[in-house]
């Protein structure tokens, strides 16, 4: 009987599939294309980790994968026996925190500010003025920030110079560096990440910012008591995906704007990946820092998602 229950649920579930499939079929056929470009771009491409483990000749091609001398964990070991790999990984870490301490709760900030803006029109200007520099390309962003932080007529240091002080090169000293940059990630990203914010705000029932405010609420106490328990889920998962991120700290726009005068405190290591690997052409060394990269990377992941639902909230799975 319960054999016979298992194959009536198997068979339904079986009808249930095909029938979605016929329902929606030009919906599938619009996955498709998605589905490959991750399939060709992202998942074929990961055989190529092998070349980590392996002394590989950059003119040997994909050929030179399965021919290739295995050395195991040698380009690992001599990675952390190097002079760099101390450096690489702590300024990685620390920009990436400073941006996640400054850039993540302005984002959220910036949509309870616009969520409360109550003109229409001077709402939408506000966002649309927040969220072009998100479009803006990272050379054009870096041209932009070098021509501010100019010494040579640079509006900052004009302003530095009209106030009496020294003018100061921002991009070409260690101590400004990682301020100069933290600021730039937070001009271009503020106003596109609060999108997402802004999207679960409209989702909370307008009659609770209505009882809070038969109970004597104010503004404040009704984005603390109404509004943020009310997109805690979204931050959450906000908050897991950025952990895992915490080893990126931002190829494009620090190698538009870093220079050898800065490697102390700005050389990370996707920058000395890009030098070794194809500058370099070492490209089994530059595959170990990167892999290595991306294995912290999923063990925060994994350890910020186990620590969200252990306080309480929504993970990602």
């Amino acid at each position: 009987m319960a054999a016979h229950a298992k194959k009536t649920a198997v068979v339904n579930q079986k009808l249930t599939w095909k029938k979605s499939l016929k329902k929606y079929t030009w919906l599938y056929i619009l996955l498709i294309p998605g589905v490959l470009w991750y399939v060709i771009f992202k998942y074929l491409p990961m055989f190529g980790i092998v070349i980590a483990f392996e002394k590989y000749g950059p003119f040997t091609g994909i050929k030179g994968m399965f021919t290739a001398k295995w050395v195991g964990w040698y380009w690992f070991r001599r990675f952390f026996k190097s002079i760099y790999a101390e450096r690489l990984i702590k300024n990685s870490l620390v920009i990436s925190l400073k941006k996640l301490v400054v850039c993540f709760p302005a984002s959220i900030i910036l949509a309870i500010l616009l969520n409360a803006v109550p003109g229409k029109h001077y709402k939408k200007s506000i966002q649309t003025i927040s969220y072009l520099p998100h479009f803006l390309s990272a050379v054009v962003v870096a041209s932009i920030v070098r021509t501010i932080t100019s010494t040579d007529g640079g509006l900052i240091n004009l302003i530095i110079l009209k106030l009496g002080g020294q003018p100061i090169f921002f991009l070409g000293s260690n101590k400004y560096f990682q301020g100069t940059l933290v600021l730039t990630e937070l001009w271009k990203t503020v106003g596109w990440n609060s999108i997402i914010y802004l999207a679960a705000m409209t989702g909370i029932d307008p009659s609770l910012y209505e009882a809070a405010t038969v109970d004597g609420a104010n503004w404040h106490h009704k984005i603390w008591h109404v509004t943020l328990p009310a997109i805690a889920p979204i931050i959450s998962l906000m908050l897991i995906l950025r952990c895992g991120e915490l080893m990126n700290a931002g190829f494009e726009m620090t190698f538009n704007l870093y220079s050898s005068a800065v490697y102390e405190t700005g050389d990370i290591i996707d920058t000395y990946v890009y030098r070794e690997g194809l500058t370099n052409m070492n490209y089994s060394y530059s595959t170990a820092v990167n892999v290595f990269k991306s294995v912290v990377s999923l063990v925060l992941v994994l350890g910020s998602n186990f620590g969200a639902k252990a306080m309480g909230q929504e993970g990602i799975w």
